[in-house]
């Protein structure tokens, strides 16, 4: 085990709320947009977030954009 570099936990739990976060977010488009492919291969490959985000910014039927990630939106 001494050849494996020391990953502390911290960084460990972001990149686990990272990747979970994109993934719940691109399963649920894929889904609701009925693309079973790509609701598997999300489901199954493991990309820290990279695929998942390539799918909601460039595949998916409806793309995301900036602001569709905004949690509030100004009254303007």
């Amino acid at each position: 085990m001494d050849s494996f570099p020391f990953i502390s936990p911290l960084l460990q739990l972001t990149l686990l709320a990272w990747s979970v976060a994109w993934k719940g977010l691109a399963l649920w488009n894929a889904s609701k947009n009925s693309q079973k492919n790509w609701f598997i291969v999300i489901l199954v490959v493991n990309t820290v977030g990279i695929l998942e985000i390539a799918y909601l910014f460039r595949f998916a039927k409806k793309r995301m954009v900036l602001n569709d990630l905004r949690f509030w939106k100004s009254k303007s």
